[in-house]
């Protein structure tokens, strides 16, 4: 074998070598790169299937706060508890926080109240929110990102004895540190049921003659129009296109409402956005639209059994999302 022969075999192996490690070093920056986060349904579900009792006495509001404290603990968390009333408005909401790494100082907010109605388990109002709050407090905890994560689970939003709901909202908006460096909050409001007939959708007096949806197969968010931009993040390609039961793809319908509205359209401001809205804080109300698709809503049926899980755990994914990007300096 001559030496010029030799040296071109040289040549074309260490060309090869070379190929062969930045295709290796490529295939394993591509696997070491995070993936998107997604929640577990398993947890999802065993959760649900725990919380979806009556959390309206003081007793399975106390066994409902045990029951979060200990999942948070688990995820590394210290919870932070607010105590707020006296009698039968006394509550305590439950929050924990995990820092930003560049801009600590501002904040998302993702609540959800964990009380339900006497008399109603609650699966959807408000235990699916309540999971879904959960999965995102336990997927954030060693994921981290630019802005600071605030996991809030309110106490007392339904309908008190003397006329007055969300008072655990209340109380935390009125609260000025808790208002410090917040950009945002998103607010979940059930979010596991849908429904696929024709007609099974309704809508607030005031949006009937809208172009909106006839099937109960899309999650609804609604924003102040002081934010826009954090409604816009919720927005998504398939907003106009039709699903079905079995689609892998969540259609959400996004709509803007301007504050001014309230003494006109109450069933906007319903849950605990409105508190924040008030304040003049940005945020988003993330729900399957309640009572206007749900027929257990409020009523003793509303059961782990009569949701659609595989809807719940797409939306669940979805508000993971939005909330990532939320969380970025971007």
């Amino acid at each position: 074998m001559g030496n010029q022969f030799r040296r071109r075999v040289g040549l074309w192996l260490g060309l090869l070598t070379l190929a062969v490690g930045m295709f290796m070093f490529y295939e394993v920056s591509s696997k070491a790169q995070p993936q998107g986060l997604m929640v577990d349904s398993g947890r999802l579900r065993s959760h649900l299937q725990t919380l979806a009792a009556e959390r309206y006495t003081n007793i399975a509001l106390a066994r409902t706060r045990t029951y979060l404290i200990k999942e948070l603990q688990s995820y590394g968390y210290e919870p932070i508890t607010q105590t707020f009333g006296s009698g039968d408005s006394a509550g305590t909401n439950l929050s924990v926080i995990r820092p930003g790494t560049q801009t600590p100082e501002q904040k998302i907010l993702v609540g959800a109240h964990y009380d339900s109605v006497a008399g109603s388990p609650g699966a959807d109002d408000n235990g699916s929110a309540v999971v879904t709050a959960l999965e995102i407090a336990r997927l954030f905890a060693d994921y981290p990102t630019h802005k600071t994560l605030q996991v809030v689970f309110f106490d007392q939003e339904e309908l008190q004895p003397e006329g007055a709901g969300l008072l655990g909202s209340n109380a935390f908006v009125n609260d000025a540190a808790n208002l410090d460096g917040l950009a945002g909050a998103v607010i979940l409001e059930m979010l596991g049921y849908a429904c696929y007939e024709t007609g099974c959708q309704t809508y607030p007096p005031g949006l009937e003659q809208q172009d909106l949806p006839s099937t109960g197969d899309f999650i609804g968010v609604i924003g102040d129009t002081d934010h826009p931009e954090l409604l816009a993040t919720f927005a998504t390609e398939t907003e106009t296109k039709p699903a079905t039961a079995s689609d892998s793809s969540l259609k959400a319908v996004t709509l803007p409402v301007p504050i001014g509205v309230l003494p006109f359209m109450p069933d906007l401001f319903r849950s605990d956005h409105a508190p924040f809205w008030l304040k003049g804080i940005g945020a988003v109300m993330v729900s399957d639209t309640a009572n206007f698709r749900n027929p257990n809503y409020h009523q003793a049926s509303d059961t782990v059994d009569t949701l659609d899980l595989m809807f719940l755990e797409q939306t669940a994914n979805y508000i993971v999302d939005r909330v990532t990007g939320l969380l970025q300096n971007n």
